[in-house]
């Protein structure tokens, strides 16, 4: 059976959405899905894409559309306690270098549940060194040596790496989730993803 992979960036609100219903999708397929950090910034310009905001300035019917979208989505899962960050678009450069940073520490699922959480359910300006660092501390990891480690050539070339190779097999945008080489985009795309792994276990 292939690896699911999920390619995450904390700047994205239905990344957030998407990572909420990880839990229960891993326990109905029996498998963890292996997280993988990207930069959504570095993914937009390889892909020569835009944010929705961006994209569709000019086209209010299409974004009023896009948060009525969303706002079915987090009643449909009951995720209630999604509120969208006023400081967005944030700059997720030091938070996601923070992801890699953590895995190789150990600390790696709290990370993401803490970073998601300050991001998408408290507000929080995560570009900011302090505002990172409180939270972080309140989440009972250690700032101090993910920022440290954060900064590490290796760990800066990975977040890299990890990018280029995302957009080199197709992805465009965030959430985005591969089964083996098949790719699956957006939260909306979760039903299809979890039949694909079904498919793919009964042979």
């Amino acid at each position: 059976m292939p690896t699911t992979e999920f390619h995450f960036d904390f700047g994205s609100p239905n990344a957030y959405l998407a990572h909420q219903m990880m839990p229960a999708l891993q326990q109905r397929i029996g498998q963890t899905v292996d997280y993988v950090p990207v930069l959504l910034g570095g993914l937009f310009k390889l892909a020569h894409n835009r944010s929705p905001v961006e994209a569709y300035a000019e086209i209010p019917n299409k974004l009023a559309y896009e948060r009525l979208e969303m706002r079915r989505f987090i009643q449909r899962h009951g995720l209630t306690a999604f509120r969208f960050n006023p400081h967005f678009p944030v700059n997720t450069l030091k938070v996601m270098r923070g992801a890699v940073a953590a895995r190789r520490l150990g600390c790696f699922a709290p990370y993401v549940d803490a970073v998601y959480a300050a991001m998408w359910e408290h507000g929080r300006n995560l570009s900011d060194d302090a505002e990172i660092a409180s939270v972080l501390q309140a989440a009972g990891l250690d700032p101090t040596a993910i920022a440290a480690l954060s900064q590490d050539a290796e760990v800066k070339a990975e977040l890299l790496a990890n990018t280029e190779r995302s957009h080199a097999r197709g992805a465009f945008g965030s959430p985005t989730f591969f089964v083996g080489d098949e790719i699956f985009f957006g939260k909306d795309s979760l039903a299809d993803l979890e039949d694909e792994i079904v498919r793919r276990k009964a042979g």
